[in-house]
């Protein structure tokens, strides 16, 4: 009779490690592995069961039909879209399909430094996420709500600005559901622009004496201007010293936002279009930004290099470099280096 008790006893310890075991993972190396599981509404036990089974993500389904109901789970259960993995054991799968962590998918879009309004609006359209006239039509004339939410909109009062938006929609990666709304879109980089002028940087801006928007211009000169960075605050420092004398800021890079084209060589109609932005024309900044400075040209505007330098030009000899000048005679004469480095 003991050695029968032994046996019994002995018996279920095995059974019961032997059911331990079909708890873990089918694949604890497979960390990297997902699977999409849909678990339909009404689903009860035995379906869901057969369905993890087949996905192989259990090892047995008795044994899943077990942990269940031994930890009264049955009626926890809520439908929806999984991502599982077969290196999970049966307790995280289970707590998983409880807690309604549904999957949600997710697409990531990235805009560039330095692009404009509609070059945005293209990336965003061409990804499938909003419609292109949508977005530039809010661009150019945020609603109410949005200037409400964000105080540094509310300065915006230039009527020869062409989009409201130019220079206020950080450029960055950005994560979002493909459901996101074109609204949500923007406010999600509004807040990204909120979130980089910290508030170290407002505190310069009151220390030079000039307003967000001046500074979101000055960068977004400074962003289509510069081609490596070590060079940006230089610029900035240029375009500082040509406004303290009320000299004509004459950047090309105003002209190529105008014509909505960059061309590496302006005309002489080019710089003659009649247009606000026309720094060739018209004295000061520009209306507004011309593109979506980052956040290293809009420090080099907050903390531009000292200089007494009133020009800059192209060195066209592949280093991204400008040569910089403190008279105009020596600007001409970098104007002839430069040609020679492009024959």
């Amino acid at each position: 009779m003991v050695i029968l008790v032994i046996l019994l006893v002995a018996a279920a310890a095995g059974s019961y490690y032997y059911y331990l075991q079909l708890l873990d993972p089918v694949a604890p190396e497979a960390t990297d592995q997902y699977t999409l599981v849909d678990i339909p509404s009404g689903a009860n036990t035995e379906i869901i069961t057969a369905i993890l089974y087949d996905e192989g993500l259990i090892q047995n389904e008795l044994a899943f039909r077990v942990f269940v109901h031994q930890h009264d789970l049955a009626q926890g259960f809520i439908a929806g879209q999984y991502e599982l993995s077969p290196a999970m054991d049966l307790e995280q799968i289970v707590r998983k399909i409880q807690s309604g962590d549904v999957y949600v998918e997710t697409v990531w879009f990235t805009i560039p430094e330095g692009y404009t309004i509609e070059q945005i609006a293209g990336t965003l359209e061409q990804q499938g996420l909003i419609q292109g006239e949508q977005f530039l039509e809010i661009a150019a004339h945020p609603p109410s709500e949005l200037k409400e939410k964000h105080a540094f909109l509310q300065e915006l009062d230039h009527a020869d600005i062409k989009y409201d938006l130019e220079g206020y929609l950080f450029p960055d990666t950005y994560e979002i559901y493909t459901d996101t709304g074109l609204n949500d879109i923007i406010e999600m980089m509004l807040r990204r622009t909120d979130q980089i002028i910290n508030q170290e940087y407002r505190q310069r801006m009151e220390e030079k004496g000039l307003s967000l928007h001046e500074i979101l211009t000055i960068a977004s000169l400074v962003e289509r201007e510069a081609r490596v960075d070590h060079e940006r605050s230089l610029i900035a420092g240029v375009i500082y010293n040509r406004l303290e004398i009320d000299q004509l800021l004459q950047i090309d890079a105003t002209i190529q936002y105008i014509l909505g084209e960059t061309k590496e060589f302006l005309t002489y109609d080019d710089l003659e279009v009649d247009s606000p932005y026309n720094t060739y024309q018209y004295a000061g900044l520009p209306p507004g930004p011309i593109a979506a400075p980052g956040e290293a040209s809009i420090k080099a505007a907050l903390y531009p290099e000292d200089s007494d330098y009133y020009f800059y030009n192209y060195k066209y000899d592949d280093s991204g470099e400008h040569y910089f000048s403190h008279s105009y005679e020596e600007h001409l004469q970098n104007v002839r280096r430069a040609e020679e480095n492009l024959d």
